[in-house]
């Protein structure tokens, strides 16, 4: 029997797309790398999803919609849990605070200095937006919605015709 149980941070990041498919970033006042995509640490009972779009608002005063789970991550050095999650900017008005001093959209050509496992989760979630948006323009006469992604059993669902 264990007599201690090791304790996990859970942290998600989001990778928050414009409409002109350029990337929001925060400037930090607090991290080596000035630059980086928005996150923080989720609160208990709350879904990772929701996490990030409360830590976004409460960093900056912007609303997004955190929508896709793209990958999960461990930190080895530092029991952390990272969440790496797509989403959309809604709007809001940019508020400084303690932890973000500046943000900005950024095509994926033009970013500033960031770590290199963040370019890695753009380029893969460019590269999938890239894929989805090939294959809307493949089924035209599919009704759009909000909300496109799917789950694994949905797609297979729908594939069958069934509901």
């Amino acid at each position: 029997m264990r007599i201690f149980q090791d304790q996990f941070l859970i942290g998600v990041t989001g990778i928050i797309f414009n409409k002109e498919n350029e990337v929001m970033l925060f400037k930090h006042t607090y991290r080596q790398t000035e630059w980086s995509l928005p996150g923080g640490y989720i609160k208990s009972k709350e879904h990772p999803l929701e996490g990030l779009e409360r830590e976004i608002e409460e960093e900056s005063g912007l609303i997004v919609s955190a929508d896709q789970q793209i990958k999960i991550r461990t930190d080895r050095e530092s029991s952390r849990l990272d969440i790496i999650v797509v989403g959309e900017y809604i709007g809001g008005e940019f508020k400084p605070s303690s932890e973000v001093s500046e943000f900005g959209f950024f095509s994926f050509d033009k970013m500033p200095s960031i770590s290199k496992s963040q370019l890695v989760f753009i380029d893969k979630a460019l590269q999938a937006r890239k894929n989805e948006r090939s294959n809307k323009n493949i089924h035209e006469s599919e009704p759009l919605s909000k909300n496109t992604s799917k789950s694994f059993l949905e797609k297979t669902l729908d594939l069958f015709g069934r509901k």
